[in-house]
């Protein structure tokens, strides 16, 4: 029977990550997942290390936007008619918590994760020899209308209080730093803090790697095998049963899998996102990620090609899939980029995990011994994977947290 200080559920970019914080301490962890290190929910996103975030995504503010969703018009955003009875109370919850005076809550307690998501990554980045995936050169958002453009300056008068760096641009401005925009829209923004790579996968096996070289050790498992043991706790594994005083969950959208069925049943929903990997038209270079706001998508170079990544999908996270998203957008796209070629055939599906209010589980499974959560973690696990494992860890051994991790409590929801 084998045993360690810590198990680790979950190998995505959160999992890795408080793996490798933990090991840096010396402790003795397994990372335990049922595939391949951080190929499944991590592996599907911009790139983007976004410590400029300041508000997080809300629910539709006009009638307009609303409609165009529920009559399946818009691009940002996509539904499954049969899902809507089970996720009606989710959504309701997540537009309360989408009113201006909890958006400004939100990002205020959030902010702690954020302001030390760049400099976390940069530490494990250059432990774990990945810093050459790094670019540090911004991203840029689009507004199509003045009127989109006018409903971010909440967001930026609350940037300059966190003392966060933009430039707002016009047509001309953003085309100096990306030539190959067409002048589709009326404003931009500029985010210099941002921080993107050009492949995120190889960067979660790197850090996982440096976890390796720690002692640490990476084990295929299925996570619904966990139960109590003695004192501690019990998970099956390829290599025969692994006993541990702590469990830590980060198994992203299949944490209820694992916590339901030990009476622990928490608000998550799911955001689905596609991507597709294109050719870079030769004549229309990219060196930064691009988001067009009001039609709801992201460009950004990748080592396997210009990556397109779509909104939101409101469907059951194991449905099948259905990419029509791409279909509104590309027209719009089209307009804005001349995009070349399908570089492959695959179309990428994942889940996003994600509480109504926005904010991350971080910290004591209440009622459950030993049991640690980082889940949740919505449009941000890889910006925020580093902080959170240094947080989990920082708790975990005792020692002074970076920010207060009462905002991130499971009890929120339990009260």
């Amino acid at each position: 029977m084998a045993r360690t200080d810590a198990i680790v559920l979950g190998a995505g970019i959160v999992g890795t990550s408080i793996a490798l914080q933990l090991a840096k301490r010396g402790m003795s962890v397994a990372l335990v997942d049922r595939g391949g290190v951080g190929e499944e929910t991590s592996y599907g996103n911009s790139g983007a290390i976004e410590g400029s975030t300041t508000y997080p995504p809300g629910f539709p503010a006009s009638l307009t936007a609303s409609m165009r969703v529920a009559f399946k018009q818009a691009s940002d955003a996509n539904y499954h008619i049969g899902f809507l009875p089970k996720v009606a109370s989710w959504l309701l919850k997540f537009r309360a918590a989408s009113r201006a005076d909890r958006i400004l809550e939100t990002a205020r307690l959030n902010r702690p994760l954020f302001a030390r998501a760049i400099p976390e990554h940069e530490i494990l980045m250059l432990e774990s020899g990945s810093s050459r995936y790094m670019r540090k050169n911004g991203w840029i958002k689009l507004y199509r209308s003045e009127e989109g453009f006018a409903a971010l300056q909440p967001e930026l008068r609350l940037a300059r209080e966190f003392g966060l760096s933009f430039e707002v641009l016009d047509p001309d401005g953003a085309r100096a730093l990306e030539p190959s925009l067409n002048p589709v829209f009326k404003r931009a923004v500029f985010w210099p803090g941002v921080i993107s790579l050009s492949n995120p996968l190889a960067v979660t096996q790197a850090y996982a790697m440096r976890f390796s070289a720690l002692g640490g050790v990476t084990l295929k498992g299925d996570a619904r095998t966990l139960h109590r043991a003695g004192n501690g706790w019990r998970v099956d594994t390829d290599e025969g049963p692994l006993d541990s005083p702590e469990v830590i969950v980060a198994l992203g959208p299949w944490a209820p899998d694992l916590l339901e069925p030990l009476g622990l049943k928490l608000p998550m929903g799911f955001k689905r996102g596609y991507h597709r990997h294109y050719k870079t038209n030769n004549s229309a270079p990219l060196s930064r990620p691009v988001i067009d706001v009001a039609a709801g998508y992201l460009i950004t170079p990748m080592e396997q090609g210009i990556r397109l990544t779509t909104g939101a999908e409101f469907a059951a996270r194991d449905a099948a899939p259905s990419p029509v998203q791409f279909d509104r957008l590309m027209p719009r796209l089209r307009e804005l980029y001349s995009l070349g070629e399908r570089a492959d055939d695959k179309t990428w599906l994942g889940a996003r995990p994600c509480f109504p209010d926005s904010r991350p589980v971080i910290g004591r499974a209440p009622g459950q011994k030993g049991l640690w959560l980082a889940i949740g973690h919505a449009h941000w696990g890889l910006t925020l994977g580093p902080a959170t494992g240094r947080l989990i860890a920082e708790m975990m051994a005792g020692e002074p947290p970076f920010c207060d991790p009462q905002p991130y409590a499971a009890e929120r929801f339990l009260s």
